[in-house]
């Protein structure tokens, strides 16, 4: 998991991007495609076309970390291309990354009365 710090932002680029890229095609693309500065500390998810590939890049104040997961079986839920860049929470980064869809995660049961 994505040690991910209090108030860094997670940004998700829409559509499809090419996997074969590392870390300096990525950061390109944040600057170019996203128009942000890819050393603010904050995080940056690509998916690729197939859907089952993730990569996250993050600049932590010290160098540049890319991180990348595969799923064995379904896809990442990714929005629309039309929607643009896409800001998550760092909880639904980690719904993300498990898989689940981050739009509708299903809450757990609460008791609403002790006894």
């Amino acid at each position: 998991m994505i040690p991910v710090p209090s108030g860094v932002q997670v940004w998700l680029a829409t559509g499809a991007t090419d996997m074969r890229l590392g870390m300096p095609g990525l950061a390109l693309k944040v600057q170019e495609a996203l128009g942000r500065n890819p050393h603010t500390g904050d995080l940056f998810a690509f998916r690729g076309r197939r859907g089952d590939l993730l990569k996250v890049l993050w600049h932590d104040g010290l160098g540049m970390s890319l991180y990348a997961k595969r799923l064995e079986k379904g896809r990442f839920i990714w929005p629309s291309p039309a929607e643009g860049v896409v800001a998550l929470s760092p909880a639904q980064l980690g719904y993300l990354l498990e898989g689940i869809d981050w739009r509708h995660p299903q809450r757990t049961w609460r008791p609403e009365l002790a006894g």
